[in-house]
């Protein structure tokens, strides 16, 4: 290695930890604004599901382009990927911001067509193909780093939820006795998310890279055989000294590490399936009407995402961390019992068992998430860990997919 002296592996980590926790936040911020504002959709679309379509749309062409970059996980550079993607969803935000307030017009309609519809998903598929971009390469980088920085990183993502729901209540107060109250806070809430993506653009572009202890797993990942980080490292003012002859490296393939993980795979997916089949869809049309009226599907999204947040913090305390792969596989199938409890709460429950259930949903899923991800085998070399944390992506994001296809069936019995 050249210029300079080496990267510490621990100088600057609470900088790193904090900068994680921004740019995983920045991941899903985009998707939660448009998950939190399902209430101003269901009254834009009152007949087409928009919390189920939203959400179910884009995931064919997730997964296939997320499985196109698991294959070729080896080969790409990571860092022109995560800046266009983070590129995409300041773009994408933006043009929500722009261009939606004028397909709605002035005068809020209670019903809109299937042209709005149209550009909105579409808008909307921008937007999440940006968020499987980056989280793909931020998570499998994660691998190469310290378990605080990953776990930073996890907690962002869940932050994101918390942070919307909690601007959404906000612009909910102050806007809604206001004419046209709804569209006024769908604005404000998108310009914040705008300035939130261009700033997660720039940490990502100027500051991250030359962070010492990212330089210090970045250089350890390229000289144990990863090609993807060399343009970071480069923006990170590191070079690679090489062999005129390098000598192959011996890794694992794709099917080795498969098998080998199988069961943190299923785990992953398992867990989102789940997730996925009760939220948002169901919590946002299957819940009834209590005394909270308006605000009781917001106050239902607000408390999944919260105590999902505080779920992801739970593993720091060693004492209640499960890491026995039994452990872990036995806790996600007898979580699948939320299912059946749901299905009465809803029926016969009132709103103060439905937001217990629905807290201890988000709870559960953010301490089993980060259970999974930092139990899952280590000791691979970077090339393996690299391929290993896309695997395991993938499979969440198959079990989102899954999930929200099954979000379907509660409508059984209830007409569409």
């Amino acid at each position: 290695m050249a210029e300079g002296r080496a990267p510490s592996r621990l100088e600057g980590k609470y900088i790193a930890i904090i900068v994680c926790w921004l740019l995983g936040n920045g991941c899903l911020f985009s998707w939660n604004s448009m998950l939190t504002i399902g209430d101003y959709y269901a009254y834009l679309f009152p007949k087409y599901h928009p919390a189920r379509v939203l959400t179910l749309v884009y995931q064919p062409f997730a997964l296939g382009t997320i499985a196109i970059l698991a294959y070729h996980e080896a080969k790409i550079n990571t860092r022109k990927r995560n800046l266009f993607g983070y590129s995409l969803f300041f773009i994408s935000t933006f043009l929500v911001l722009v261009i939606w307030p004028r397909l709605v017009g002035e005068e809020l309609e209670h019903t809109l067509g299937y042209a709005q519809l149209v550009v909105l998903l579409v808008l909307q598929m921008l937007m999440f193909r940006a968020v499987w971009l980056v989280i793909f390469h931020l998570c499998h980088l994660s691998w190469f780093s310290l378990v605080q920085t990953f776990q930073s990183f996890l907690a962002g993502l869940a932050a994101s939820g918390a942070l919307t729901s909690g601007l959404r209540l906000i612009t909910k107060a102050i806007f809604d006795n206001s004419k046209d109250g709804f569209r006024k806070g769908a604005i404000l809430f998108f310009s914040i998310s705008t300035i939130f993506e261009l700033l997660c653009l720039i940490l990502y572009a100027l500051v991250f890279p030359k962070l010492p202890i990212v330089k210090y797993y970045r250089n350890k990942a390229a000289l144990e055989g990863s090609k993807t980080v060399a343009a970071d490292l480069a923006a990170g003012g590191v070079t690679i000294e090489t062999p005129n002859d390098p000598i192959p490296v011996d890794r694992l393939s794709i099917k080795e590490l498969l098998m080998q993980n199988i069961d943190y795979a299923l785990d992953i997916f398992m867990i989102y399936v789940l997730t996925l089949s009760i939220f948002p869809g169901f919590l946002s049309e299957d819940t009834g009407s209590h005394s909270l009226g308006s605000w009781y599907a917001l106050v239902l999204i607000a408390m999944y995402n919260v105590w999902d947040l505080i779920g992801r913090y739970v593993p720091l305390l060693k004492w209640v961390k499960l890491e026995s792969r039994k452990g872990i596989m036995v806790a996600i199938l007898l979580r699948y019992l939320l299912i059946p409890a749901f299905y009465f709460t809803a029926k016969y429950g009132d709103q103060g068992w439905m937001i217990i259930l629905t807290s201890f949903l988000g709870l559960t899923n953010g301490y089993l998430t980060v259970c999974v991800f930092t139990s899952a085998p280590k000791g691979y070399k970077g090339p393996e860990q690299n391929a290993l944390g896309n695997i395991l992506v993938f499979f969440l994001l198959g079990g989102i997919f899954a999930g929200v296809t099954l979000d379907w069936l509660w409508l059984i019995g209830k007409g569409w």
